[in-house]
């Protein structure tokens, strides 16, 4: 069956919705919804019984990239300064070195067992080198696992952060490998293109994009979330084009924002989480459509070798040589090393030797298949049982929230108080997102001239307002007389 544009609106919405039905149901028997995704793709496809012809490597690379956005930019927003400010280094250092090390030793491993050239084993190497944002994203909220010291923000921070490494590789190494009388050497310039623009320009349009949502006036509310999609784009197209690493801007530019004051930033991140989940069924789906199994068959054998290699040595190499600046007990640096999850990420990197049309494309898109698929069927249905083994999980009943349920959630605060703002106060005018509130305090209502309205962040204090102002605890409540400037009432505190 071949798609087209009477038939593409159904066949997708009718895969959209049994896959949504698979994720209902995928943990009741251990497997990971990412996995159904892609066996429903793959069941769909030409061999499969839905028959579907589908063989355009550019538009799956095209709807990877899209995907990747979304995927980025929401655990981006999800990400808490707070909680990975002790891990920043460790999580950049698995990004970056930890990475490198992968790729390289996994380079090396398929040149030394193989008939690839070094240039071809280290492009593989490259596309299989980082953990999958969405797969270590979506199995740990979903397994609701909870880690003990700062591991689950040590991983998300990794996963979130190291794609950008992966596509600078694979881009370089695709580069060697079909000009191959360019030297190594030749790519280190182009790393620190990479990095520095990229990172420079996410945090200045993560500033930019805070800035234009706030200040613009939108008739809706429900615009807000499409101006958000739309900085999100512009943040990934505008830095790729000056020669910056997009994917990276994109992630740090969700970090930012995440840790700010928005206007309507609750609609924002409802909407993100949901297209997050989106784009992942669309990703894996259209993988699964790609990827003819027959082809799978071939490469079991050396697939198998470099995947065990990749979780047994690579990885845990990688892992250990890159946090060995930290004090950090040797069974979290092991869990660590098997939270490495390949998943949809690598599959799309391994499009671009297929477009390029190298010699290898084909053997190397199926082997990294093969790869990613093995890694999220062992490593993924394993997660909760090896937190068990290397006693680094906690008790269900001292679980902690995500940043995001922990935002969304109505009865988050236990301290309820009521602030007046007097005539001379300095607050009087602005916007409550323009009062830098603390995170841990939430304006719940406003009483105004005998009468409660509801607030957001758009609203206007006024003289002799009362804020009727939830708190998490007794030191969120100082911020806040700080941020108002108004003198704290030693029986606030109480």
């Amino acid at each position: 069956m071949d798609l087209t544009i009477e038939n593409i609106l159904l066949i997708g919405s009718l895969l959209l919705f049994i896959s949504v039905l698979a994720g209902k149901t995928s943990y009741k028997f251990g497997v990971p919804t990412l996995i159904l995704f892609l066996a429903i793709g793959i069941l769909a496809g030409t061999e499969g019984i839905g028959g579907i012809n589908f063989e355009s490597s550019n538009l799956a690379q095209f709807i990877g990239i899209i995907a990747l956005n979304f995927i980025l930019f929401s655990g981006g927003l999800d990400t808490s300064w707070k909680s990975i400010k002790p891990v920043v280094w460790q999580g950049v250092s698995l990004s970056t070195l930890g990475v490198l090390l992968t790729a390289l030793g996994v380079g090396l491993f398929v040149w030394a067992i193989t008939d690839f050239t070094i240039f071809e084993g280290l492009l593989l190497g490259a596309i299989v080198s980082s953990t999958d944002a969405a797969a270590v994203f979506s199995i740990l909220r979903s397994k609701n696992l909870a880690l003990k010291s700062n591991l689950r923000p040590t991983l998300e921070l990794e996963s979130g952060s190291n794609d950008p490494m992966a596509y600078f590789l694979t881009i370089a190494f695709l580069g060697l490998v079909v000009n191959q009388d360019r030297s190594l050497w030749n790519i280190i310039p182009l790393f620190l293109q990479q990095i520095i623009i990229g990172a420079a320009l996410g945090l200045l349009f993560g500033k930019l994009s805070k800035f234009i949502i706030n200040k613009i006036k939108l008739d809706f509310e429900g615009l807000y979330p499409v101006l958000a999609i739309t900085l999100m784009f512009i943040i990934f197209s505008a830095t790729d084009f000056v020669g910056g690493n997009g994917f990276l801007a994109v992630y740090l530019s969700g970090v930012l924002l995440g840790n700010a004051n928005l206007i309507h930033k609750k609609t924002i991140m409802r909407m993100f989480d949901g297209l997050a989940w989106l784009m992942q069924i669309v990703l894996f789906l259209t993988l699964g459509l790609l990827v003819n199994p027959s082809e799978i068959i071939p490469v079991l054998g050396i697939g198998m070798l470099i995947s065990a290699f990749l979780i047994l040595i690579a990885r845990p190499l990688g892992v250990f040589i890159s946090l060995s600046f930290f004090k950090m007990k040797m069974r979290r640096r092991w869990y660590i090393s098997w939270v490495g999850l390949r998943g949809a990420v690598p599959i799309v990197f391994a499009t671009y030797p297929l477009i390029a049309g190298i010699d290898k494309a084909d053997i190397i898109f199926n082997i990294v298949f093969f790869v990613s698929l093995s890694s999220v069927l062992v490593q993924g249905t394993t997660l909760s049982i090896v937190a068990k083994w290397l006693h680094v999980g906690l008790p269900s009943k001292v679980k902690p929230e995500s940043p995001v349920d922990k935002f969304l959630a109505d009865g988050a605060k236990s301290l309820m108080r009521e602030i007046t703002i007097p005539p001379d106060n300095e607050s009087i005018g602005k916007k409550i997102v323009n009062l830098d509130f603390p995170r841990g305090a939430i304006i719940a209502m406003i009483m105004r001239n005998g009468k409660f309205i509801t607030p957001n962040g758009t609203t206007i204090i006024a003289a002799n307002d009362v804020l009727v102002v939830l708190f998490e605890n007794i030191s969120t409540i100082e911020e806040a007389y700080q941020q108002l400037q108004l003198p704290i009432i030693e029986e606030e505190l109480n």
